[in-house]
């Protein structure tokens, strides 16, 4: 099974899917991912929404 943060309610707002917090950049690149990637962006994804540290490309800033 691939892992995913998806819900299936698929909106973005600002470049951001508002329900699972990927970009569409996230989202374009997930298939291509390894699973080891995947599981890594979606710890970041959920550090991000903790505290709320979206940058304009919704990656966490340098």
């Amino acid at each position: 099974m691939v892992s995913s943060p998806c819900v299936g309610v698929c909106e973005t707002e600002d470049g951001i899917c508002v329900a699972c917090k990927r970009t569409v950049e996230d989202i374009a690149e997930w298939p291509s991912m390894s699973e080891r990637e995947r599981i890594e962006r979606m710890q970041e994804l959920e550090r991000e929404t903790d505290v709320g540290d979206r940058s304009p490309n919704g990656r966490r800033p340098d």
